[in-house]
C-alpha cells in the first residue's frame, strides 16, 4: 500500500548509510544548532511538497470533469511532475553535492512554489463551467427553464445547440496543456530536496541517530499528505464558480458525477505556502560547523575552502556511473523497485477514483476519510520504522529481511479487498434494460426504446432522474417525462411513460434529478475497505524504510547521492510516468457511459463497469507487486552470499597474520 500523497514523495528521501568507520566518532555531539534548523526548515519543504502532492492526487476526478478529458489524459497530467523531474534529478543530485545545498534546495522549492501556482491558471482563464440539467439557470434572472423533458422543446434545444457550435461557440479548450506544464515545472523543483536534503544530513549528524532524523523528516511529509487530503475534501465540496454564481443556481450536489470542485483554490494555497518554505533556505550557511564523519579526516574550517570547477567534477562523472551500474545487487534492486514503484504510481493517483466509483461516495468524504483514516498509520508506521533501526542498528541483511517481511503481510492483507464491492446503480439502457419496451429498429443506441423514441434525447446529454420504480435515467427526456413541478434542485419530473413501462401507475411515474441511492450495504463495505487499507499501510510502512536503505547500503559511500539519483531517474521513467498513463486507459476501458461534448468529442466519463474496474485495480497492483518482491528475496539472498564471503574472507586474513610468541 501507498504511504504518502505521491509516488514521487513515497521514494524520493530514505535513510542513509553510515560506514563502520563513521563508529569512531561517536563521542562527538548528536547534532549542532545549525542543523537542527536545516532539518527544521526541510521537514517544512517536505510538509509543503507532500501537501501539493497529495492535493493533486485529490483533484484527478475534478480535473477530468472540468475539463471534460479521459483518464488516461489525466495520467499524462499526472506523470508529467515525474517527466520534469527526470530531467534534472541525475545533474541535480551528482553535481548539486558539490555546492551549496542549502541554496540550491531553496531555488528548487521556490520552482515548485511557482509550479503550483500556474497550474491553479486555466480557472482564471476559462469561462464558467457549464453542464447539462434540466433546470437550467437563465443569465438574466433567478428562474429556471425546463429544456430536456420529452417534448418538440428538446428537438429545438438541440438544434440551438449544432447551430451555436457552428458558429464557434462552446468550443473546448485545451487549457489542461497549463495544468501539465505547471506540474512539469513543480517535478523540475522538487528534484533537489531528496538527493540534497538527505546527504546533507547524513554528512553532519551523528551516524547513529542519521537514519532516525530522516524517518522523523519522513513523518513530517506523511503529516502534509494529511493536510493534503483534508484540503482536497474542503475544495471539492466547494462549487468551482464560487464567488461568480450564486449557490442557488447549481442545480447539481457534491454526489454527481457532473458535480466539479473549486479544484484550483488548493494550488493557490499549497503554492503560497511552498513559495513560504522556500525563504529560509537562503539564509542557512553552505557547510555546518561541526561534522562528525569528515572531522578525522578534514579540519571543517578548511573543508569547503576549495571549490572544484565544474570541468573536473564531471571528469568524474562517467567512472562513478559505471562503478554504479556494474553493481549486479544494486541492479537486481532497481529492477524489484520499478514493479512495487509502478503498483504505488497506480494505488495512490487513482485511490481515490476507485472509491467514488466503487463505492458511490462522493469525492469529498472520499478524500477526508483518506487522509484521516490512512495517513496517520502511514506516519506511525514510518516513524517506528525509523526508530526500528536505530533501536536495533540493524545492518544491510537484518533491513532487507524486514522490509520482505511486511511487504509479504501487506501482500496478504489487501487479498480481501477483493470482495469489498458495491453493483452499478440501475441506469436504464446501460446498466439493466429498458422494462415493458419494444426496442426500436434503426436506432443503434441501447438508451433509446419505444418509450422515448419521439422525445428527440440527445446522445450526449447525462441529467440524470431516479424514478419512482428505482431505475435511473440519464435525463428526463430518456425518462419520457412531459411535465415538472418545482424549480432548482426540487424540481420533480411526472408522466415518464418510460417509468409507467415498468407498471408503474399514472401517478407512481415521477422522477426526481440525481442518481438513485446505492443499496446501503455499500458504505459499511466503504469502512471495511478503509480499515484495511490503513492497517496494510501501517505495516507495509514499518519496513519503508529499511527496504529504501538497501540502495544506499550496497552501494561505496562517496556514491550515495549517484545512487539515488540515479534509482529516482529509473523509477520516474519507468514507474511513475507510464504508470497512471497506461492504467489510465485500461480505466477508460471499463466505461459504460461516455460524456460527450456539445460540439463533438468524447468528454469525461460518467459510469464504469465497477466489477471489471475493481479487478483491473486490485488484481494489476498486486500482480505488480508480487513480481516485485520475488526479485527482492533474490536480492536478500544476494546480499546473504555477500556477507558470508566476507566473513570468511576476513576469517582467511586473520589466520595468515603471523603469531608472535612472547619470551619463554
Amino acid at each position: 500500500m501507498t504511504v504518502k500523497g505521491s509516488p514521487e514523495e513515497f521514494f524520493e528521501s530514505r535513510p542513509m548509510e553510515y560506514s563502520d568507520s563513521n563508529k569512531k566518532t561517536s563521542q562527538a555531539k548528536c547534532c549542532s544548532p545549525s542543523l537542527k534548523i536545516f532539518i527544521g526548515v526541510l521537514a517544512f519543504c517536505y510538509f509543503s511538497k507532500s501537501l501539493t502532492g497529495t492535493y493533486t492526487k485529490s483533484t484527478i476526478t475534478q480535473i477530468e470533469r472540468r475539463f471534460e478529458i479521459p483518464s488516461s489524459t489525466v495520467g499524462i497530467i499526472d506523470g508529467s511532475f515525474e517527466m520534469g523531474n527526470l530531467l534534472v534529478i541525475t545533474v541535480v543530485s551528482y553535481f548539486g553535492a558539490k555546492f551549496h545545498r542549502p541554496k540550491i534546495i531553496g531555488a528548487g522549492v521556490l520552482l515548485m512554489g511557482i509550479g503550483t501556482l500556474i497550474m491553479a491558471l486555466p480557472h482564471f482563464i476559462m469561462d464558467r463551467y457549464k453542464y447539462d440539467t434540466a433546470a437550467a439557470h437563465t443569465n438574466d434572472a433567478d428562474n429556471f427553464t425546463v429544456r430536456s423533458t420529452c417534448s418538440s422543446d428538446t428537438q429545438n434545444t438541440v438544434q440551438q445547440l449544432v447551430s451555436g457550435c457552428q458558429n464557434g461557440e462552446e468550443e473546448s479548450s485545451p487549457t489542461w496543456v497549463i495544468v501539465l506544464l505547471g506540474n512539469i515545472i513543480r517535478g523540475i523543483g522538487e528534484a533537489s530536496i531528496g538527493p540534497l536534503g538527505i546527504s546533507f544530513i547524513d554528512d553532519y549528524a551523528h551516524p547513529e541517530h542519521s537514519a532516525f532524523y530522516i524517518g522523523c523528516l519522513h513523518t513530517l511529509g506523511v503529516i502534509g499528505s494529511i493536510f493534503g487530503y483534508s484540503l482536497g475534501s474542503l475544495c471539492a465540496i466547494i462549487y468551482v464558480d464560487i464567488g461568480s454564481i450564486s449557490r442557488e443556481s447549481v442545480t447539481i450536489t457534491p454526489q454527481d458525477t457532473r458535480w466539479v470542485g473549486a479544484w484550483w483554490l488548493g494550488y493557490v494555497v499549497s503554492g503560497l505556502l511552498t513559495l513560504l518554505a522556500a525563504l529560509p533556505l537562503w539564509f542557512l550557511p553552505r557547510a555546518l560547523a561541526e561534522n562528525p564523519q569528515t572531522y578525522e579526516l578534514d579540519n571543517p574550517s578548511k573543508q569547503h575552502k576549495h571549490t572544484p570547477s565544474i570541468t573536473e567534477i564531471a571528469k568524474d562523472f562517467g567512472p562513478s556511473l559505471k562503478r554504479l551500474l556494474t553493481n549486479k545487487i544494486y541492479l537486481l534492486y532497481l529492477v524489484s523497485n520499478v514493479l512495487a514503484f509502478n503498483a504505488v504510481a497506480i494505488l495512490i493517483t487513482y485511490t481515490p477514483k476507485y472509491l467514488e466509483q466503487q463505492f458511490g461516495q462522493s469525492a469529498s468524504k472520499t478524500n477526508f476519510l483518506i487522509g484521516v483514516t490512512s495517513i496517520p498509520p502511514a506516519a506511525l508506521g514510518m516513524f517506528l520504522s525509523g526508530w526500528i533501526m536505530k533501536r536495533f542498528k540493524l545492518d544491510l541483511l537484518g533491513s532487507a529481511r524486514m522490509s520482505f517481511f511486511t511487504a509479504i503481510t501487506t501482500l496478504f492483507l489487501t487479498i480481501p479487498c477483493f470482495a469489498l464491492s458495491c453493483e452499478n446503480t440501475d441506469i436504464a439502457g446501460v446498466t439493466v434494460p429498458y422494462q415493458g419496451s419494444v426496442e426500436v429498429q434503426n436506432i443503434s443506441s441501447d438508451v433509446l426504446t419505444s418509450c422515448n423514441a419521439d422525445c428527440g434525447c440527445p446522445d450526449f446529454q447525462w441529467d440524470p432522474v431516479c424514478g419512482q420504480n428505482g431505475v435511473t435515467y440519464i435525463s428526463p427526456c430518456h425518462a419520457g417525462c412531459s411535465s415538472t413541478r418545482g424549480t432548482g434542485q426540487n424540481m420533480t419530473f411526472h408522466h415518464c411513460t418510460c417509468v409507467q413501462s415498468w407498471g408503474m401507475s399514472a401517478g407512481n411515474s415521477s422522477a426526481v434529478l440525481g442518481q438513485c441511492s446505492r443499496e446501503s450495504r455499500c458504505t459499511i463495505m466503504f469502512y471495511i475497505y478503509l480499515a484495511l487499507q490503513s492497517f496494510a499501510f501501517f505495516v507495509y510502512c514499518l519496513g519503508a524504510v529499511p527496504y529504501f536503505i538497501i540502495s544506499l547500503r550496497i552501494v561505496d559511500p562517496e556514491l550515495k547521492s549517484l545512487s539515488m539519483g540515479m534509482l529516482l531517474l529509473v523509477l520516474r521513467v519507468l514507474g511513475g510516468i507510464p504508470a497512471p498513463i497506461y492504467f489510465g486507459a485500461l480505466i477508460d476501458s471499463t466505461c459504460l457511459k461516455w460524456g460527450y461534448k456539445k460540439c463533438g468529442g468524447r468528454g469525461a466519463c460518467r459510469m464504469y463497469a465497477t466489477e471489471t474496474f475493481r479487478f483491473l485495480f486490485l488484481g494489476l497492483v498486486n500482480c505488480l507487486r508480487l513480481l516485485g518482491y520475488i526479485l527482492l528475496w533474490v536480492v536478500i539472498t544476494q546480499i546473504n552470499r555477500k556477507v558470508q564471503n566476507d566473513k570468511r574472507k576476513s576469517k582467511d586474513i586473520e589466520l595468515q597474520k603471523p603469531v608472535l610468541y612472547g619470551p619463554g
